[in-house]
């Protein structure tokens, strides 16, 4: 047996001892013998293997199948810009503590900086993004190989896993091979083949790992925090027991706002419309809490921010002790030393990190335990009652998201809006499924569709919140949902830019794991969420509508011109864009149909919200892969949304008597 093909069998063995069930693999010829190695694994059942043929949709499929699973997973390229192109999920990864396991086949240090074929600087190629990066060495025909193989693939698992009080995330093994790069001899000779090397290449008896390692450290000693009437609970993305948090509220009797991600939008006291709240000058003002408590990566909206900033501040943002607007700065400090100080406690993800980038947090803890709250606090009577702290929050949540659904429910009949599109993709979803949100618009038009419920399991890429890999990311998970949870269905709310960005992902080969996995991709033809940021003062609520020749910039019309709607061509040398729709807005006028057709992928145009509805509920186990496309305008849309938070904090303004 050759050395790389020896060095290949047993790291994978050895991955698989210690807990490894799947590997995704990039093809290339570097990485050769661990493409055989694990394909040998995935026929003897031991893991389960998956072939994607792009990098980028490789390592997102990696990122999807460890988060949703919450165990390692092992990513395979070979070597050149292969390695390179891991770099996003990399980064994902880290920032969502998510364990991956890069492996990278590299060019010996003979063939580096000579000008060899796809041989680029792959030491420490993720910098500070991974937990753990080791060189593994040219393999050689040595005494004792084996048992340094075999520890460093546990000591990658470790820290990959986040044993021993390690905060998990990916790990970087870089592995130079030489040739030659396939076995010397067929596969059933294997055995034989490794008799003739210098010291045995098994690994322990009964199939132990080489190296035993506790699944986590200790844990810290919680904080205790004495009860407060005024506190909330905030919930963001992340790796972390939402449960734990969700019982503490209700034991105290505090509001829980949670992100659809959190896990935690079940139960008694999650709110759904409370962006709506923390927008409402008039509202917090008057519910101003003296206790926060946040875990996760909060941060869908301006006004969430605002809340989690308040330990800086005396008083809400933007609003005087009678909820009256300030005049400036001075009004500001002014009132500061009359309002009560705000105590903001974050969970920690784990050692070393947490979340707090409006740098307020005055408590960092691994848990908390409340003290001296009485028995009233948690009674759901005294929260209904009126004056309730947790009853106020209720009815006004109440009132909120009732004043919106109006707004939405008054939408012009036989079209699709994109709020609607989410409202009627949550409330179809079954029992046990998975939906993944896209990033940008989708996530937080879930975040005030989604009702408290604990049978559904919400997921997105928060850690750097970027719209790479999202279909590749969304189909691991949806892989991994299914094999926790065997004949559960998934489903996921995207962009058509974010669809488009990883359109390479959706060529999954024939032979390869399949999710049963309905895609509803919402067309704007282009990046919507720009219409509601500071640069569609130049040019924006237009929806792709092209400027003619002369027009300044910034004078639509106020129409959207649905001839120039998704999958309809441009000209070349027509009429100019704006600059916003230029530079934000990216009309691309690319056919989602087209592109699911290129694949093979069933295709559904959802027009209306009954179509919808039925599209979404023919996923069922076995049904595979699908597209469903709901075409909306931008510039409508945004405006939509305007008004339907209009109305919420009208109702919030004036609650009823």
């Amino acid at each position: 047996m050759n050395p790389s093909t020896a060095f290949a069998s047993v790291l994978a063995d050895e991955l698989a001892r210690c807990g490894l069930r799947e590997v995704v693999l990039a093809p290339g010829s570097r990485s050769a013998p661990l493409a055989m190695a694990f394909d040998e694994l995935d026929r003897a059942g031991r893991i389960r293997l998956h072939v994607w043929i792009d990098e980028r949709s490789a390592s997102f499929t990696a990122l999807g199948l460890a988060k949703a699973s919450g165990r390692p997973v092992a990513v395979v390229c070979t070597s050149g810009t292969a390695a390179a192109n891991f770099h996003p999920a990399v980064i994902e990864a880290d920032e969502s503590a998510v364990p991956l396991l890069l492996l990278t086949a590299d060019r010996p240090p003979e063939l580096r900086g000579t000008g060899a074929s796809q041989t680029v600087d792959q030491i420490k190629l993720y910098g500070s993004a991974v937990r753990w990066y080791a060189e593994s060495g040219v393999p050689e025909r040595l005494p004792g190989m084996a048992g340094y193989w075999r520890s460093l693939a546990g000591r990658a698992w470790a820290h990959a896993a986040g044993d021993l009080g390690t905060l998990p995330g990916p790990v970087h093994l870089n592995i130079p091979l030489r040739d030659p790069l396939v076995p010397d001899a067929p596969p059933a000779a294997s055995a034989a083949a490794a008799d003739d090397w210098p010291d045995s290449l098994a690994g322990r008896a009964g199939g132990a790992p080489w190296t035993r390692t506790a699944s986590r450290g200790a844990v810290a000693a919680p904080l205790q925090l004495p009860w407060a009437e005024r506190g909330v609970v905030v919930c963001g993305d992340g790796d972390y027991d939402a449960a734990v948090l969700v019982e503490l509220a209700e034991q105290a009797g505090w509001p829980v706002l949670a992100e659809p991600s959190s896990g935690a939008r079940h139960g008694p006291n999650a709110l759904v419309g409370y962006q709506y709240l923390l927008a409402s000058p008039e509202f917090m003002a008057a519910h101003r809490p003296t206790v926060i408590i946040s875990a996760g990566r909060p941060g869908l909206t301006r006004p969430q921010s605002a809340l989690l900033r308040l330990a800086r501040t005396a008083t809400p943002p933007g609003a005087g002790s009678a909820g009256r607007p300030l005049a400036g700065a001075g009004s500001a400090d002014a009132e500061a030393s009359t309002a009560p100080p705000v105590r903001h406690i974050v969970i920690a993800a784990g050692p070393g990190m947490w979340a707090d980038p409006q740098r307020a947090a005055t408590d960092v803890a691994a848990a908390v335990r409340l003290t001296g709250v009485p028995d009233r606090a948690s009674s759901p009577a005294d929260g209904a009652a009126a004056g309730g702290w947790l009853g106020d929050w209720r009815r006004a949540d109440a009132a909120a998201s009732t004043a919106s659904a109006a707004v939405l429910d008054a939408w012009p009949g036989g079209e699709l809006s994109e709020p609607e599109v989410a409202r009627a993709v949550v409330a179809a979803l079954p029992a046990d499924a998975l939906l993944w949100c896209g990033n940008s618009l989708s996530v937080r038009d879930v975040d005030l569709a989604l009702p408290p419920r604990a049978d559904v399991r919400v997921m997105a890429s928060r850690g750097a919140s970027g719209i790479d890999g999202t279909f590749s990311a969304t189909a691991g998970a949806a892989l991994a949902h299914a094999a926790d949870h065997p004949g559960a269905v998934a489903f996921a709310l995207i962009g058509d830019l974010s669809l488009l960005h990883d359109a390479p992902g959706l060529s999954i080969g024939p032979g390869e794991p399949r999710p049963d996995l309905c895609v509803v991709v919402v067309n704007n033809d282009g990046g919507g969420i720009f219409e509601g940021l500071e640069p569609a003062r130049f040019g924006g609520g237009v929806s792709g509508r092209l400027r003619a020749a002369g027009q300044p910039d910034g004078q639509p019309d106020g129409r959207e011109d649905r001839s120039q709607g998704p999958g309809t061509p441009r000209a070349q040398g027509g009429p100019a864009l704006t600059v916003f729709e230029r530079t934000f807005g990216t009309p691309h006028g690319a056919s989602v149909e087209h592109l699911a057709a290129a694949f093979g992928i069933p295709y559904t145009l959802a027009e209306r919200p009954g179509e919808l509805a039925k599209a979404v509920a023919a996923t069922v186990p076995g049904s595979g892969l699908r597209i469903v496309e709901a075409r909306t305008g931008r510039a409508a849309n945004a405006d939509l949304r305007a008004r339907t938070r209009a109305a919420a904090l009208a109702a919030l303004a004036s609650p009823p008597r």
